[in-house]
């Protein structure tokens, strides 16, 4: 007999029913949650279920509770505590020293009045306890003023600078800050050895008066005198010392690269720049760049560059494996490279990925595999180190593939399997900007050569040629700028791609495409971080696309056949997507963009017959057959926003909350009615090569295109909307689940 639970399920009307589907996914949850294990209170100890400041206005809570000892018991997803975690418990004497770390930390940011006056205890009904720290602050002790003596001799731009820079850093007329005070004397020093004062220094007094509440600083500087760069020596290049094997790496390129030329105007922000560049290389571990100023006399300072060398040569094996709503895939992953290939720091590097697509299994078909396709990629790159000057490298990086194009998540039985032999290139030269700012500008070119893996060869496919220079700018201003591997926890990613295809650069596609980005991270605590990202793309094409924006949902004939053949291939290439692993992870690779009928992916009947089963017709009740119609052709605008909530749970294990939406249109016009939104939960795994992430999402019906109910009936008024996939094995859950190497952003 039935249980009424599962058979409320079952039988229920449709919002019921996909009610269910949270419902069992939260279950899953909880039984993995389980499997990790639950931790116990030590016997006798008051476990800490919440901690909180009272009477903070002027310093955030959030700050105050940064630097305090006792914390509350985390909380497994912000829901159950004593999963994963282990208690917090209160600890009287602990409660005494963080009373006196908040008096500090106020006095330290100007509130010399301020007292944390108690710190309450209250037990809960579960034999826990909540914190409750009062604060009475007092009022602040301003900065008035801000002195910079020692100056009057510098040249008047320099004076400037210095002068500014101390009341830019530290502020007047706002709390005097202790940090900002220390921080602002590195500063002053700062702008002077960047501007050949090698040898400056500089001391701070502040005089606090304790019933004005005023503060008043002072800098004294003596600059000392200009100075240029001495000789560079560099030490560690030589493995075994006065021994017999001779250093791999030559001192020349590493010297070409950190330009600290003899004779130059000294520089600290030079040395910097140049530490960061021969790093940059890949083929040290470490290094640093020493100034001698011990002699003040010369107005020379010396440098010396201790470096570790590393490997220069490195072999890559491993796998991997893709399974989702299009296909499954197995590849081996090999390469080798060579920083040091013929000398001069030349990187040369080669990576081959051979694979099969096992053909037609999917998540949603899972079934024995009828074909094996084979696939491979094949890429060599060349980079040569200060190319051009200094600082600049330039690269070529040819590439050959073979795939299949598949693109549909239910095909037909019978349907065509096309794929592609693709050789591809890039040569071009990047830079980067004070460590920060990287440009790339390259020119690309593209050839597409089809073929057949099943059926005949549509003959209205012909190799298409691409061809475009290419601007790439990043500002990154994340922590994790040193090491991309590392997942970031705070900062801001700004990024533009600009491409220009065709014209008077070759090719059979003419266009221009645009797509800026922006990727923020702010920190909720030690272990908890808000990252979202939006972008928007454009792509204004000149001899193409019009069967995309105007005539998508006609009727394919004989007389447009080759056109709309052409337009659809072209888009394959260059137009916008959205979907997959690292979009909308509510959607399968490819999933959100303008859909329509593809004549040479559809089964090898004629034209006319696709044609009309893919029509809206009273005969089909107006709902074509999605096995042979609705695929992904791409779009000419995408807009995505994307915000998730990162937990790390204990060591290298991390999970995360995240809603992804966005949408791919059939004209430059963006639409924010259809939002696509899908909402889910992941986990994370750091490993050396980054973290390996498994992300479920889920699409919340009503919230796809406003005013609309679900899917079905998007798709009935609209087939060039698509309707993706479901999961039959979870009563055609709408989720979509996705693997992936590293952060989706």
């Amino acid at each position: 007999m039935t249980s009424p639970k599962h058979n409320l399920c079952r039988t229920e009307p449709l919002v019921r029913h996909r009610a269910c589907h949270f419902v069992r996914l939260l279950v899953l949850l909880l039984v993995l949650a389980g499997l990790f294990g639950c931790t116990k209170a030590p016997p006798g100890r008051l476990p800490i279920n919440e901690v909180s400041v009272r009477g903070a206005e002027s310093v955030e809570a959030s700050d105050i509770l940064d630097k305090l000892a006792t914390v509350p018991t985390p909380k497994f997803f912000g829901l159950f505590r004593g999963v994963l975690y282990e208690y917090e418990v209160f600890d009287p004497a602990t409660l005494q020293r963080d009373l006196a770390r908040i008096e500090h930390l106020y006095r330290a940011r100007g509130y010399f009045d301020a007292h944390a006056r108690a710190g309450r205890v209250f037990r809960t009904s579960d034999n826990h306890v909540k914190v409750e720290f009062i604060v009475e602050e007092g009022p602040p002790t301003l900065t008035h003023t801000i002195r910079v003596e020692g100056v009057d001799a510098l040249p008047d731009r320099i004076r400037t600078t210095v002068v500014n820079t101390a009341r830019d850093e530290l502020g007047s007329g706002v709390p005097f800050d202790d940090e900002k005070f220390r921080d602002t004397e590195s500063e002053i020093r700062r702008a002077l050895t960047q501007r050949g004062y090698a040898y400056a220094t500089v001391k701070r007094e502040v005089f606090v008066d304790i019933v004005a509440h005023e503060a008043n600083a002072s800098f004294t500087v003596i600059p000392g005198e200009t100075a240029t760069f001495g000789k560079l020596v560099i030490v560690g290049l030589d493995p075994d010392g006065p021994g017999p094997r001779e250093p791999e790496i030559e001192e020349a390129p590493l010297r070409r690269v950190a330009n600290l030329r003899e004779g130059a105007r000294y520089s600290s922000k030079a040395i910097e720049e140049a530490q960061g560049a021969v790093l940059d290389l890949g083929v040290l571990a470490s290094a640093d760049i020493a100034p001698d100023l011990s002699h003040p006399e010369s107005r020379t300072v010396n440098l010396t560059m201790t470096v570790e060398p590393t490997r220069l040569r490195q072999l890559r094996l491993g796998g991997g494996f893709e399974f989702d709503q299009i296909k499954t895939e197995l590849h081996a992953i090999t390469g080798w490279e060579h920083r040091n290939f013929l000398g001069d720091l030349r990187d040369f590097s080669v990576d081959f990925t051979p694979g099969v697509v096992l053909h037609p299994t999917r998540l949603d078909n899972i079934v024995a595999p009828q074909r094996a396709l084979l696939q491979e990629k094949l890429r060599f790159t060349l980079r040569q180190q200060a190319f051009l000057e200094a600082r600049t490298t330039g690269f070529v990086q040819p590439e050959f593939n073979i795939y299949p194009l598949l693109v549909q998540t239910s095909p037909s039985p019978d349907a065509n399997v096309i794929g592609y032999a693709e050789f591809k290139g890039a040569i071009g030269v990047e830079r980067k900007f004070l460590r920060r700012l990287s440009l790339k500008f390259s020119y690309n070119a593209q050839v597409e050569n089809p073929f057949s893996y099943k059926g005949d060869l549509d003959p209205d496919l012909n190799t298409l040629v691409i061809a475009f220079p290419q601007l790439t700018a990043e500002l990154d201003f994340r922590d994790n700028w040193r090491d991309p591997r590392k997942s970031p926890h705070q900062g801001i990613l700004l990024r533009n791609d600009f491409q220009v295809a065709g014209h008077i650069f070759g090719g059979r596609a003419s266009d221009i495409k645009i797509q800026p980005e922006v990727r923020t991270y702010v920190p909720l605590g030690k272990r908890v971080t808000f990252a979202t990202r939006a972008s928007v793309g454009f792509l204004i094409a000149s001899n193409y696309g019009d069967v995309i924006r105007n005539h998508l949902s006609e009727a394919t004939t004989p007389s447009n056949r080759a056109e709309r053949v052409r337009d659809i291939e072209t888009m394959f290439f260059r137009g916008f997507f959205s979907g997959g692993p690292t979009q909308n992870r509510g959607f399968p690779v490819r999933g959100i963009a303008p859909h329509g009928v593809v004549p040479f992916l559809n089964p090898a009947t004629a034209s006319q017959q696709v044609a009309l089963s893919c029509e809206p017709t009273p005969a089909n009740n107006y709902t074509p057959d999605p096995n042979t119609c609705a695929i992904s052709i791409g779009g000419f605008s995408l807009w995505e926003l994307s915000n998730e909530l990162r937990v790390n749970i204990t060591g290298p294990l991390s999970a995360a909350t995240f809603c992804d939406m966005g949408d791919v249109g059939a004209t430059t016009k963006l639409n924010f009615s259809r939002l696509h939104l899908s909402c889910g939960l992941g986990a994370r795994y750091e490993t050396p090569l980054g973290a390996i992430r498994l992300d479920v999402g889920y699409r919340i019906q009503p919230l796809q295109v406003l005013g609309e109910d679900d899917e079905v009936s998007i798709y009935r008024k609209d087939p060039t909307q698509g309707k993706p996939p479901t999961i039959p094995t979870v009563d055609g859950a709408p989720i979509a689940v996705s693997f992936g190497i590293g952060e989706a952003f």
